[in-house]
């Protein structure tokens, strides 16, 4: 009876992930945002791994960590293997609910400006169904599983809505303001994300008044739009994600000035789009829209 040898334990390939995704990125908080995890699971992941292994991946040092020889070996291969299978995964999706498209984009632009148009969507496009994801920050178009990214600035894809700014108000407020100079009596909102809105606007508006915003700052912009809509404050407005509070009157534009910035909203789909897929069907219709 022939005697093999035990076979070798494969590497975990969760450890692997987080191996390859702190090396890509250049530390563990990094690819704990992109895995969607803690710095400290991905920290014990390749921790587990090296024991595996019996060999370091990262040299540990008081400014953080870097590659070691073996870690930057294998780091390309590994990159290559988990794009691979990143787009593998994203055709089984695919492939197997073609009529589910998915879109990615900033929570602002999901509660603002995407949500209140999917009812107009679902009427025109009946048996397409719309996964919708709010994130930060676009993820990685090689691994995450979306059809459709939509965000402001960056390189890639096609403006589909120009990124417009002004201050806007409830009209009990705007009764208030008849210079941009009067905003320095007033509570000014503030998005976290945008909190420079405020000084590229009144470079603009007042160039000489050095005015800086008093007022409370949120982590959510549609938190600070409603608030607006209470009447709380002046809140720098983006045209995409305002146009209906201004055209139902909710909110008003108390002054001329308006400030154009470069980071346009910008469409873009990571992977070839098929004349009349679902895919290209809600492209199609997301331009008609911006």
């Amino acid at each position: 009876m022939p005697v093999a040898p035990p076979r070798p334990k494969p590497l975990p390939l969760n450890a692997l992930r987080a191996f390859e995704a702190a090396a890509r990125l250049g530390g563990f908080s990094s690819a704990a945002i992109e895995l969607g995890v803690s710095a400290g699971a991905i920290s014990a992941h390749v921790k587990a791994l090296e024991e595996d292994l019996g060999a370091p991946l990262f040299d540990r040092n008081a400014r953080g960590v870097a590659l070691t020889a073996l870690g930057q070996k294998v780091l390309p291969d590994l990159t290559l293997a988990f794009d691979m299978m990143g787009q593998a995964t994203q055709t089984l999706r695919t492939e197997a609910r073609p009529q589910v498209v998915h879109i990615v984009t900033l929570p602002s632009i999901a509660q603002l400006w995407l949500s209140p148009r999917l009812p107009e969507l679902r009427l025109a496009e009946p048996e397409i169904e719309v996964s919708l994801t709010a994130e930060e920050a676009p993820p990685n178009l090689k691994r995450a599983p979306y059809d459709i990214y939509l965000f402001f600035g960056g390189e890639l894809g096609e403006a589909v809505s120009n990124n417009v700014i002004f201050p806007v108000c409830a009209p009990a407020l705007a009764n208030r303001l008849k210079t941009p100079e009067d905003l320095s009596s007033v509570t000014c909102l503030s998005d976290s994300t945008w909190f420079n809105d405020w000084q590229q606007w009144t470079s603009a508006a007042m160039p000489e008044q050095g005015f800086a915003p008093k007022g409370p700052v949120f982590s959510l912009y549609a938190l600070a739009v409603e608030e607006a809509l209470n009447g709380a404050g002046v809140l720098m407005g983006h045209s995409a994600l305002v146009e209906p509070h201004l055209k139902s009157g909710r909110l008003v534009a108390p002054f001329e000035t308006k400030v154009t910035l470069p980071d346009t909203l910008n469409l873009w789909c990571p992977r070839p789009l098929h004349p009349r897929s679902p895919v290209e069907r809600v492209v199609r219709w997301l331009k008609g829209i911006g």
